[in-house]
């Protein structure tokens, strides 16, 4: 529990023990080829180096998202509608949130749900200063798993699940179709999704946006190996692995690996994972999509695409499902 001013704001803690990192990690290791679920990206470091991502002109996601709401944030705001408890998946440094609350009309509670327990309960603190009024439920969870939201009491009109950026291009297009059902499940019959969606586009946009001349994409992969050394005693040496980021134009996705530069053997605890050099690790996927691609996948999950609002460039979108369930 924590208290700011006269509130008491609940964490409500359903992340996963370190047990299951470790179990999840361990498989994906084993398997061939080998691979990283990227939700573990974001430990505190990791969280750090994905703001500075977020700020290079190389990475357009963020700020291409915000013109798009920027521009379009009234038809949003019309077609939520008022009274809503909006529930937000990934919620992070909470940018783009503060400027959907700033416009919502009466927001009947806000749900931010995030695997990084640390950056959730900063973000909390800073959102309970600055809209003193607004009912707060902070849930840490692996959202790809299941988990029980916390009961807000409320005589809101509607649920609407905020998930921004470009998250669901990580799941291929039978997980997301899969999550999306999931999310039906969250926000109810007649409830709404606003989420962000990446769209396809010149594979060398692409390539510059994960592959940026500063490194900090790299340092931000192969942090993810020195997580695995701090909190699982691994004995990764991280100067024999490389970043690596390519499109895959026959899969629609960028795929981010972490390639070995040598013969080497990994070790935990009484497990040795043998690396041959050239050998890689994928740590992400990342799906990008045409609007009829992804009208396709939001409809067989029971969503309708009632908005879909893009850039000039149709870079990315802003879209708005409602659950026809």
């Amino acid at each position: 529990m924590k208290v700011e001013g006269n509130r008491q704001i609940n964490l409500h803690d359903c992340k996963p023990g370190l047990e299951h990192f470790r179990a999840e990690v361990i498989r994906g290791l084993q398997r061939t080829p080998k691979e990283l679920p990227c939700k573990y990206f974001y430990d505190e470091q990791g969280s750090y180096l994905f703001e500075r991502i977020c700020g290079l002109d190389e990475y357009y996601i963020p700020r291409t998202e915000m013109a798009i709401m920027e521009a379009c944030i009234d038809d949003m705001v019309e077609s939520m509608g008022p009274n809503v408890i909006l529930i937000e998946y990934g919620s992070g440094n909470s940018a783009k949130t503060r400027f959907l609350l700033d416009h919502l009309h009466d927001i009947a509670a806000y749900v931010p749900i995030d695997i990084s327990r640390e950056q959730l309960l900063s973000a909390v603190d800073e959102l309970a200063a600055d809209y003193p009024g607004l009912e707060v439920f902070p849930v840490c969870a692996d959202y790809t798993n299941s988990f029980e939201l916390p009961v807000v009491e409320s005589p809101e009109t509607r649920r609407v699940v905020y998930f921004p950026g470009s998250t669901i291009s990580n799941f291929n297009p039978a997980e997301a179709r899969k999550f999306l059902e999931h999310i039906t499940g969250v926000c109810g019959p007649g409830g709404g999704l606003l989420i962000g969606v990446d769209l396809k586009k010149d594979p060398a946009v692409l390539h510059s946006a994960y592959n940026d001349c500063q490194g900090v994409t790299a340092a931000f992969n192969l942090n993810l190996l020195e997580r695995l050394n701090r909190e699982l005693d691994f004995d990764f040496q991280t100067d024999s692995f490389e970043h690596y980021a390519f499109y895959n134009p026959g899969e629609g996705r960028i795929e981010m690996h972490l390639i070995s530069l040598r013969d080497q053997v990994v070790r935990t605890d009484d497990l040795a994972i043998p690396f041959a050099r050239g050998e890689s690790i994928r740590t992400e996927n990342s799906y990008k999509f045409t609007l009829e691609e992804f009208q396709e996948v939001s409809t067989a999950a029971g969503f309708e695409v009632r908005h879909a609002w893009t850039d000039e460039k149709q870079w990315f979108s802003v879209q708005y499902l409602v659950n026809t369930g």
